[in-house]
This record gives C-alpha cells, structure tokens and sequence, in this order.
C-alpha cells in the first residue's frame, strides 16, 4: 500500500518549486530590468564641418546641432573644421545655427587643417578655438563676381527691375563685409590685438600666429577641444559620440575664375542641369573643383 504523502509535504515541496522558478526567473530578467534603469550617460558630440561650404553644408549642420540641442544627454558640442569656406549665405546660415547652441551648451572648435573665411565665421560663437601651429586661420571678407554686360538693351516691368551694377554689388559685398568683420569684433574683440581695419585685409594667418593675435586661443588637437568642452560643462565622467558626415549623390561645384565667382549645379534635383548663378563667397584661395569627385559622381 502507497501512503499518500501529507498536506504539509506538499505544501513544502510547491513552496521550494516556486522559489527555484522565481530564482530562475530573476537571473534572465535581472539585467534587462537593470539596462532599462541605468542613466543615459553624459555625452560631448563631435560634429565636422568639413570642405568648402555650400548650402547643403549649412542644412546639413544646423540640423545636426538641432539634433543635439534635442538630445539631453549631450552637454557640449566640439566642431571639428577644416574647411577653407564657401558660400556667403550658407556660412551665415552656420554662423546662426552654432550661435544659437552656444547658448544652451558649450561650443569649442578644433581645426587641425584650414579654418578660414566663413569656416571661420562659422567658429566665432565658439567658447574657445584650438588650433595646430601650421593651421590656416583668418580670411576674413568677402568675394564676388563683378555683373556683366550693360542695361541699355533691356525691356524692364518697372524701373526697380534692372540688371545689377557695379556699384550695387560692390555696396552688397560691402555690407555682407561689415557683418562678418562686426562678428569678428563682437566675439573675439576682447581677445583681438588688431584693429578693426586690420582684420578687414582678410589676412590668413598660421594657428601659431592665430593664437598670439586673438584669432585663436591656444595649440591644441582635437582631444584638446574635446576635454575643454567636456570641462566648461562640467563633466568628469562622459562619452564622445561622433556625428559622421553625410555624403550626397550629385554635385555642386565653386569655382572662381578673373574675379568672376560663380555656383555650378550638376544633376540638380529639381530637373536641369548646368545652371550658373553669381554668388557671394566667404572662402579662402582660389576654389577649382571641376575634377573633384563628390559622392559618386565626378565631374
């Protein structure tokens, strides 16, 4: 005859099932509960700002500082740039999208190539500026070509509905001149050894240099730019997170050629190709890229 085992017994053996199951349970379901607790660490952002600036530079950079502005566990921003400038409009555009970060985060720049005309412009919100010794810092003007042919052959709507002359467009290189060199004045002003008229020669200068007339505030890497950002926000423990450049299928070409500057759209989006439009450019040398391969096409 079987004896049936007591109520006591069984009540002993489930309770024992139960905990091994809970143990068991607990060991799968401990780190998953402990991953979806832990904070989201503090972050520095490295963005680039990188080649000749175009408007899709200025789009593609005002939406990466949105996207860290946004973003709450990055405290700081470092620009890598190297970047010789570009397009007046789009490095004005750049200009306004770091200067609104720089009030809600720290913004340090790092240039380890060429950080000039509205490259530069671009970094003036900076906190700081580090530079390498042979960098290329400075260009601070404005280029544009000169119109061509006359209005005396022209039919016009309304008498405002002319050709633009020399003396309008030198008065709009002239006015764009004075906004970039006031920004220079009112962010590096203080740190500046050279006048007002001096920094409109538009002047390139080595980061050596840079640093010793306020164009720079000191030698550095990128690491530099990185530990001070990290520093002006407070930081001890954080990690850097890089945004990596786009690339973008077709082309845009600058070119300046005899004074005449122009933009050059190949495979444009909107469905024509080859179209030609004076600019005004913040770049520094002279800008031939017809044979530059950009993305995955070449010229």
């Amino acid at each position: 005859m079987v004896s049936k085992p007591s109520s006591a017994a069984s009540a002993r053996t489930v309770s024992v099932l139960a905990l091994v199951a809970a143990v068991l349970v607990g060991a799968f379901l401990a780190p998953v509960v402990y991953d979806a607790a832990a904070p989201t660490p503090d972050r520095v952002a490295v963005i680039s700002v990188d080649g000749t600036i175009t408007s899709y530079t200025a789009d593609q950079l005002e939406e990466d500082l949105h996207e860290a502005r946004e973003n709450e566990s990055i405290k700081a921003v470092v620009l890598q740039v190297d970047s010789p400038g570009g397009s007046a409009a789009a490095s004005e555009q750049m200009y306004l999208a770091v200067n609104r970060t720089a009030q809600e985060m720290p913004v340090v720049s790092s240039v380890e190539g060429t950080g000039a005309s509205g490259a530069y412009y671009t970094m003036l919100p900076s906190e700081s500026i580090y530079v390498t010794p042979s960098s290329v810092i400075g260009s601070v003007g404005v280029r544009g070509s000169a119109p061509i042919g006359g209005s005396s052959n022209e039919i016009r709507t309304g008498p405002d509905k002319a050709s633009m002359t020399l003396d309008h467009r030198e008065a709009q290189i002239e006015t764009l001149k004075h906004a970039f060199v006031g920004s220079v004045m009112e962010h590096r002003g203080d740190e500046l050894s050279l006048s007002r008229e001096e920094v409109a020669y538009a002047k390139v200068y080595t980061g050596a240099r840079a640093t010793q007339n306020g164009y720079a505030d000191d030698i550095g890497t990128l690491q530099t730019a990185i530990d001070r950002a990290a520093s002006e926000a407070g930081l001890e423990n954080y990690e850097v997170v890089e945004k990596e450049p786009s690339t973008r299928s077709g082309i845009i070409l600058l070119s300046s050629q005899n004074g005449n500057s122009t933009v050059v759209v190949e495979e444009s989006p909107i469905g024509y190709d080859g179209v030609r439009a004076p600019q005004f450019l913040m770049v520094y040398g002279q800008v031939q890229y017809e044979d530059e391969v950009i993305g995955n096409v070449s010229a």
